[in-house]
């Protein structure tokens, strides 16, 4: 990592902190991350990250689960005490139970106005932090914007690198150098068609996405286009899952454990567990694990090609896949940093931090930020 720096964490200074508009230092902040599939808060005391919540909250299966997992973390926030201010992202408007990802934006600002209480705030990205009432006017901005709050919190403590976040479902992919996000898309659709937004997760990735042939048993085998399996099955099988990882249903609501994920992955090329060894599936594992790296290797090479930072640049790495995000880092003979080592949290917390890299991200940025 010749000629890269690592700034002091970016929550660790009193001086640093914001205050509101009566002058007084902002000492308990929450930044909340609102996705489809999961809720992740993050509790910001002095300048530290001090607690972080998972919650699955499918919302596409009913707005309930949403409101399930908030009052659930707001009843134990409120244990703690009381919040100066909350501080809210999400990608959860692209839901389908939502008309229109504008609908969404608004919904979710809507929700969460009505059940926190403080001073309350959304982030839409390059504009900044908003005002719930922003969320009509701003709902571009504001709509997936979490990828941009955890690469700002990196621009602002990193002198240049890709950074790369890897979550249960998407990849997010982009540079940072002098201080500044350096992102050629902000909308989902833009960042699809740039690199910078991959659409493979460490876990909630049907099989069928991830490889359409694979290599078995000497012969390349087409894949069946159905839900029988996941990435979960497959990090399962290769031995690199923490289950703390996997919070949702298997594809077939049975257990979790490598024999049932072998079950589900030979239904991938219609066959039985029983039709193959147990080498002959750990192989077939590691296929699918490899395809999927490619398809996250070439768009990091897309995202390289622009030459925004220098070839020795490290990777910022973020997310529940960073596994899979070391392994690209070999191939690209690249340095790595870790994202909690831009914020100010103990030891005990940074894989916490790592799978809720916005929501920590976005507090600690509230924590900065006057008014």
């Amino acid at each position: 990592m010749t000629g890269t720096a690592i700034r002091p964490p970016a929550g660790c200074s009193p001086a640093r902190r914001a205050k509101g508009l009566n002058g007084r230092i902002m000492a308990r902040i929450i930044g909340w991350d609102v996705g489809g599939a999961h809720l992740k808060a993050a509790l910001v005391e002095d300048g530290q990250i001090t607690r972080i919540w998972q919650e699955a909250t499918p919302i596409w299966q009913g707005l309930s689960h949403l409101h399930d997992g908030l009052m659930k973390i707001i009843n134990e926030v409120s244990e703690r005490g009381s919040v100066d201010r909350h501080a809210v992202t999400m990608t959860g408007e692209l839901s389908d139970i939502f008309p229109s990802r504008r609908e969404g934006v608004e919904h979710i600002a809507r929700i969460f106005a009505e059940r926190l209480s403080g001073d309350i705030s959304l982030y839409g990205g390059a504009a900044g932090f908003l005002s719930p009432g922003d969320a009509r006017s701003h709902a571009e901005e504001i709509a997936s914007a979490n990828w941009h709050a955890s690469a700002a919190l990196a621009a602002a403590s990193i002198e240049e690198a890709l950074f790369i976040d890897m979550g249960s479902t998407t990849t997010d992919i982009l540079t940072v150098a002098d201080g500044t996000v350096r992102s050629q898309g902000a909308t989902d659709n833009q960042r699809l068609t740039t690199g910078e937004l991959v659409y493979q997760g460490y876990t909630r990735t049907p099989l069928m996405a991830v490889a359409s042939r694979i290599a078995f048993a000497g012969q390349v085998v087409p894949v069946m286009n159905e839900l029988f399996a996941t990435m979960a099955d497959v990090q399962r099988i290769i031995g690199v899952l923490d289950e703390a990882d996997d919070l949702y249903p298997a594809a077939d609501g049975q257990d979790k454990t490598i024999e049932a994920s072998r079950r589900r992955l030979s239904r991938m090329v219609g066959l039985d567990a029983a039709d193959a060894t147990d080498g002959a599936w750990e192989w077939l594992a590691h296929g699918f694990a490899e395809e999927q790296l490619r398809q996250i290797h070439n768009a990091a090479l897309l995202v390289l090609s622009r030459e925004v930072i220098s070839d020795d640049a490290p990777i910022v790495m973020a997310g529940t896949g960073r596994p899979v995000l070391r392994r690209l880092a070999s191939r690209l003979d690249l340095g790595v940093v870790d994202f909690p080592d831009l914020l100010d949290c103990p030891a005990d917390l940074r894989d916490a931090v790592c799978r809720a890299a916005p929501a920590a991200a976005i507090a600690t940025l509230a924590a900065q930020h006057v008014g």
